[in-house]
């Protein structure tokens, strides 16, 4: 593991741990934790939650509920479903079922570890969608920072045939409606010509980045079919100079793209993910809202 990556995990520890400190599930939301998907047994966990009142009495569901999958963020080496447990908490009382998932992490699994992992979650869900309240013809997904740039790789393999055989991904038989993302970061090929194989980047991508070739680029694999998009982010965003960038690409190929910044200078990074944050609430609001514009009723 890089020295940079080192001092990243340990001030996120920090600051998780204080942010969410003292927080409780609320009492309307049904959790479930540590489901596995996967072999993987330091990593291949997921819970899922949703609102009780979509429960009838017994076992089995009285609805089936929209899907968000949530795909954290972390710098592709750090972060875990427990940090994210109080987001999706607040996601699910908007009306959604949601899986919060762990998936491999840096240095120890390389890229494209994490979108398998997303991949294995959706196959998941599929399988397991007549057990839980999972509509898997409404499923929307969510990342902030890298989990931005997974969760945007992952809408490219999901639309694009060409790309989806780079990588050697089949389609999931699942409609993803629309995809949310938060204080991103979107494109490899930048990062890695600005910060060169060292650091997060080596970490994730080896010191031969490069040795990826297309894998790396969904720029030019984003088209029309892409899912319509939510961005945000915030004024004191230390990511925020990628997201115009990104809404300009998607409009410029055909993709409905709305985007809002929120907040002030002090309002931080991933600043959605803290249920104390004035503004959190106000986003989460707005991005639940624009994907409910996109469930299907058929």
């Amino acid at each position: 593991m890089s020295f940079a990556s080192y001092v990243f995990i340990k001030k996120c520890t920090k600051s998780d741990a204080k942010r969410d400190e003292g927080l409780e599930i609320p009492e309307d939301v049904e959790y479930i934790r540590d489901i596995r998907y996967g072999k993987e047994k330091n990593y291949h966990t997921l819970d899922i939650c949703w609102p009780k009142k979509a429960l009838e009495s017994g076992e089995e569901t009285a609805e089936k509920l929209p899907v968000i999958i949530s795909v954290h963020g972390g710098g592709y080496v750090y972060g875990n479903k427990e940090i994210y447990q109080f987001y999706c908490a607040s996601l699910a009382e908007k009306g959604f079922a949601v899986i919060n998932f762990n998936y491999r992490l840096a240095p120890k699994y390389k890229f494209p570890a994490p979108l398998e992992d997303l991949n294995a979650v959706i196959v998941w869900m599929m399988k397991n969608a007549d057990i839980y309240p999972f509509d898997i013809e409404n499923v929307f997904l969510v990342g902030d920072s890298a989990g931005a740039q997974i969760a945007s790789q992952y809408g490219v393999i999901y639309t694009d045939k060409e790309y989806r055989d780079i990588m050697g991904f089949r389609k999931p038989k699942i409609k993803i409606r629309a995809l949310g993302f938060c204080c991103g970061t979107y494109n490899l090929k930048t990062r890695i010509a600005k910060e060169g194989p060292a650091g997060i980047v080596k970490d994730y991508l080896t010191d031969k980045p490069y040795s990826f070739g297309e894998k790396l680029d969904i720029t030019e694999h984003i088209t029309d079919k892409y899912p319509p998009v939510y961005i945000f982010s915030s004024k004191g965003d230390i990511l925020l100079n990628e997201c115009i960038p990104m809404v300009e690409l998607l409009q410029s190929r055909g993709v409905t793209c709305e985007y809002k910044i929120y907040g002030n200078e002090k309002t931080f990074h991933v600043f959605h993910v803290n249920m104390r944050d004035e503004f959190s609430d106000e986003a989460n609001t707005d991005q639940t809202n624009f994907f409910k514009s996109y469930i299907s009723k058929a």
